[in-house]
């Protein structure tokens, strides 16, 4: 069996929290006869949202994959989240997808969410077509959409359909590179429309539109832009060649629009993602790593003829079938009972189904091509981020990077036979999502949970009780405060003794300074052979990894240091890796209290949208929570604020912003960096860096 990898696409729809992402795959889904009835997400009926909590909330909380077939292409389609708490949802989507749409609220434009989302498919170089909805709505403005994805994205939007009418009297589209209108038939659920001369009034707009395409595609075409110099009439082919050359560079970004809620527009969306998105092949290479030498690429052409290679981009814990690994094949085949090597760990596993994925439901195949996303069940040492190989051909594929948590949770089982059910089900959730994460206090003796944000820790509790039954008890949210120095020191650190016959010595001098912010923990080796012999140098960057976990200000894990082994010695009959470790553990822990260390605090970058006679409020109230006003934006009659503020001072702040602007305001927070922090009303951090 084999299959054209010309005819799939693997796409993801991602956007602004309720732009319309699930309600436009839905209407695919209808469009393409996967179901035949429509889902809503108001009522709680649609295919992708198929969580208790996500058709409860309305809102989309884990990336569903599902697959449907248009004019004989395979399209797999991965529904991303629109809340910034579930960010890395979108992110390990756009790791493993060859295209994305882009969705836009016509009312709205481009909303915060949607710049974050529209710099991580940057960051991963995913080409975009955008497709600007809810046009039936009142206030939709097409063309303000439009240029706000140039202003706010800086996208070279390119516009190919035109909107007939607006708002109620949306009725339907023009196709500006064919010069075609067409006019949706009512009653007929979008799945009919009607050819139609264009409207009087929109055909020197429509003209005005085809000359700026052309212009656009021409700059894209050393051959098209000559001729088109010449005075040349471009071909309809070479304008749809060149417009989906550009595409697939990420060079333009191509503009549709319609009504997903009508289905009014979907039909012509399906069309454009099988006429500029890229299929697997246009991509042709596949960058890896040797497993034994990480400098070292490994190009893999990608055919079905290639050797196999996958990434594992999401686990997600199923009742039915239980352990569901979601991988992304890059290269070649894969059939049911390979044996297949999890080259991220060493470790050997065997493929004993493949499931092709409708969210929820799933179908049964015997094998899978270059191109497809397919779940397994039973793959027990697989994570995000691994990678699949065949034994005999070693790949490694760059592992997908996450946010680190930044807001904590203390939980208890309510029961001690509830216990061990509550770390099994945190195990789980850990394997599930990659910016969760648990640990036990050593001093209070209680479980802490750890999350990118409110929402996200809410839904994790919620889980625990629906899908794991453990009913806990939560505790407030906390702060994931850090710490770091921030002065250099030089520090010596010396372990001898001796035990009969047999002593221990170990001798290390480090340098101990500020890395740069975001870098994290850096070590670097400068000692010579003569001082440490190189069996030792592993154990003592060990040593140090370790004991940075505990600052020394109020135990806090200490970020963004560069360690320097500079000297040391050793004894040729006593130096052991043990002796090695704790002379290493002993310097750091001295150099650290010496190299004057603080206390770091997150900050979010706030985005406020209210309207105008709530600014003055919403300002005062931010700045007497630590924040700093970075910028006033004014948009027709609502004005957004933007300001970094410290987490600490967030805690409730939607019921706050709900009561000075009667419901009216809306935000979002976006992890931005780490600060040293500031004594805030509770003195939780007075005297900070109190050791100095």
């Amino acid at each position: 069996m084999s299959r054209n990898i010309n005819k799939v696409r693997n796409i993801g729809i991602m956007a602004h929290i309720d732009a319309g992402k699930t309600t436009t795959t839905e209407r695919i889904l209808f469009q393409t006869g996967v179901v035949h009835k429509i889902g809503e997400v108001d009522d709680g009926t649609t295919v992708m949202d198929y969580m208790d909590q996500e058709r409860e909330r309305g809102i989309t909380i884990t990336s569903a994959a599902t697959t449907c077939f248009w004019r004989e292409n395979q399209i797999n389609i991965i529904d991303t989240p629109g809340h910034v708490d579930f960010t890395a949802e979108v992110q390990r989507s756009l790791r493993v997808l060859d295209g994305a749409i882009a969705v836009f609220c016509g009312v709205a434009g481009v909303q915060p969410q949607t710049e974050t989302v529209w710099h991580q498919a940057n960051m991963y170089n995913v080409p975009r077509i955008a497709y600007i909805n809810k046009l039936d709505r009142i206030g939709s403005n097409f063309e303000r959409a439009v240029q706000m994805m140039r202003d706010k994205l800086n996208a070279n939007a390119v516009v190919l359909q035109l909107p007939i009418g607006s708002e109620d009297l949306f009725v339907g589209v023009v196709n500006i590179l064919a010069r075609k209108a067409y006019l949706f038939e009512e009653g007929s659920l979008g799945l009919k429309h009607q050819e139609v001369d264009i409207p009087q009034e929109l055909i020197s707009k429509v003209d005005e539109l085809r000359m700026k395409l052309v212009e656009s595609v021409a700059e894209l075409d050393d051959a098209l832009l000559e001729s088109y110099l010449n005075g040349e009439i471009p071909t309809l082919e070479s304008i749809f060649n060149a417009l989906r050359k550009g595409t697939i560079e990420s060079k333009i970004v191509p503009v549709f629009c319609g009504s997903s809620f009508k289905n009014k527009g979907v039909k012509f969306l399906l069309d454009a993602i099988v006429d500029y998105l890229p299929s697997p092949i246009d991509k042709k290479e596949v960058v890896g790593f040797d497993v034994e030498d990480y400098q070292r690429k490994i190009r893999l052409n990608i055919s079905e003829s290639e050797n196999f290679s996958a990434l594992a981009f999401k686990i997600l814990t199923d009742q039915f079938v239980g352990r569901l690994t979601f991988i992304r094949i890059y290269t070649g085949t894969l059939k049911v009972g390979t044996q297949v090597l999890n080259s991220s760990t060493g470790k050997k596993e065997r493929v004993s189904k493949i499931l092709r994925m409708y969210a929820n439901r799933r179908e049964e195949i015997y094998e899978a091509f270059a191109g497809d996303i397919v779940a397994i069940p039973g793959l027990r040492f697989a994570r995000t981020g691994d990678t699949l190989c065949e034994i005999e051909h070693q790949v490694l594929f760059e592992k997908i990077q996450f946010a680190e948590p930044v807001i904590n949770q203390s939980v208890e089982a309510k029961t001690m036979a509830d216990q061990d059910k509550l770390i099994d089900a945190l195990n789980k959730l850990t394997e599930e999502d990659p910016t969760f994460k648990y640990y036990n206090d050593s001093e209070s003796g209680q479980t802490i949970i750890s999350g990118v944000g409110e929402l996200h820790l809410e839904i994790i509790v919620d889980r625990l009780k629906r899908e794991f039954n453990v009913i806990v008890k939560v505790g407030k949210p906390q702060v994931a405060y850090r710490e770091t120095i921030t002065e250099a020191v030089k520090q010596e650190g010396k372990f001898e003794r001796q035990q009969g016959n047999k002593g221990q010595f170990g001798h290390v001098v480090l340098n101990i300074e500020p890395n740069e912010r975001g870098k994290g923990f850096e070590f670097e080796n400068q000692s010579t052979l003569a001082q440490i012999p190189k069996q030792f140098i592993a154990s003592i960057e060990q040593s140090a990894r370790e004991s940075i976990a505990v600052g020394p200000i109020a135990g806090y894990a200490i970020v963004d240091v560069k360690v320097q082994l500079v000297g040391g010695s050793y004894d040729e009959v006593n130096s052991s890796e043990l002796a090695y470790k704790i002379a290493t553990s002993m310097a750091i822990k001295d150099g650290l209290r010496k190299a004057h260390p603080v206390v770091l605090e997150p900050m979010f970058e706030v985005e406020v949208v209210a309207p105008e006679e709530y600014i003055g409020d919403i300002i005062a109230d931010l700045s007497s929570r630590r924040g700093k006003i970075e910028g006033i934006m004014q948009d027709n009659a609502l004005q957004t604020v933007k300001a970094g503020v410290p987490l600490s001072e967030m805690f409730g702040y939607v019921t706050q912003l709900r009561s000075m602007s009667q419901g009216r305001g809306v935000y979002t927070m976006t992890f931005s960096h780490y600060e040293p922090a500031i004594v805030g009303s509770n003195n939780s951090f007075m005297n900070v860096g109190w050791l100095n």
